[in-house]
């Protein structure tokens, strides 16, 4: 049972403990106590037990600076780490573009994140992929084979085959799936171009990408598609797939994304465009060879509201 009541799925991986604290124990605080009798389990995680109520001492909650004295009963309903049931199915709801026995194609909502991981071991596409189509157990990282930030929104494709898998991560190497982006931008971007800058982790700060000399090969193709006052509407197209690519090299050229509270400006001249809740990128085309049939697919992904919007204040902003 989670925190608000609910039983979750990890709970049909937890199991229960009732001991009596024995008498070596005596004068302990109660966290103190729970590491000497659960010496296989992390203090954090204990802590946690704690703070979600699945530790009761003589049946009622305590907090982890209680002194306990010895005798006292102790029920511990112990959880498996987040990371031993990240991979669950849960009912998210998909919006499935397109479908078949190889492929699926998903339009991502901003807020959703691929892959569990730190902070965000539930509530992924990964987790949505297993309830969609649990055959997809069997493929690594439920067919995942390439990524969207958390807040981009847009198209991407899913294998639900080891030989879609396979297939899908070949085109993607010999860079023929083509991802073509709609990003605002900030300052007036007058021409098409390519930016041809390798990407790696950051040197000081390790939770950003940049631009540097020993990082991976990345290549971005960009072209003005409507221009604004102080900003404009740029379609991205990847050759290559790196972490925040675009987000990388619009920066460094000097136009980061409108809203990319990471690699954008935290004050420009129109504080509508610094107040966009989230970097304004979205993956509007997403065209591929088909894995079994070798047929050209192309889809196309609408605008979000959030960016519509955006994009209609610009424009009322001009005509003023």
């Amino acid at each position: 049972m989670n925190e608000s009541g609910d039983y979750s799925p990890a709970d049909e991986a937890a199991s229960h403990h009732h001991l009596t604290i024995p008498d070596d124990c005596a004068g302990l605080r109660l966290d103190q106590a729970l590491a000497q009798l659960f010496p296989a389990h992390s203090r954090s995680r204990l802590q946690a037990w704690l703070k979600a109520g699945r530790v009761l001492l003589d049946g009622g909650r305590q907090d982890a600076k209680h002194r306990v004295w010895g005798g006292e009963m102790l029920e511990v309903q112990a959880a498996p780490a987040p990371e031993e049931t990240a991979e669950t199915p849960e009912d998210i709801p998909l919006a499935v573009v397109y479908e078949d026995a190889h492929i699926l194609v998903i339009d991502k909502p901003v807020g959703l994140v691929a892959h569990p991981g730190s902070g965000n071991w539930s509530g992924t596409l990964l987790n949505a992929l297993l309830h969609h189509a649990p055959a997809l157990a069997a493929v690594p990282r439920a067919g995942i084979v390439h990524r969207l930030d958390k807040d981009t929104s847009g198209l991407l494709v899913v294998a639900k085959t080891l030989e879609a898998q396979t297939d899908l991560v070949r085109q993607l190497q010999a860079r023929s799936v083509r991802r073509h982006y709609l990003a605002v931008v900030h300052g007036q971007v007058t021409g098409s171009g390519t930016v041809e800058a390798p990407i790696g982790r950051h040197p000081t700060q390790r939770t950003r990408m940049a631009v540097v000399g020993a990082g991976r090969p990345a290549v971005t193709h960009y072209a003005p598609r409507e221009r604004f006052g102080h900003a404009t509407l740029v379609e991205c197209r990847l050759e290559t797939g790196r972490t925040h690519q675009i987000r990388v090299h619009m920066a460094h050229i000097g136009h980061p994304l409108a809203g990319d509270a990471t690699y954008g400006r935290r004050k420009s001249a129109v504080p509508f465009l610094d107040a966009f809740p989230r970097q304004a990128l979205h993956a509007f085309r997403l065209g591929l060879l088909h894995p079994a049939s070798g047929a050209e697919l192309v889809w196309e992904s609408p605008l979000p509201a959030d960016f519509e919007a955006l994009l209609a204040r610009l424009r009322r902003e001009d005509r003023a």
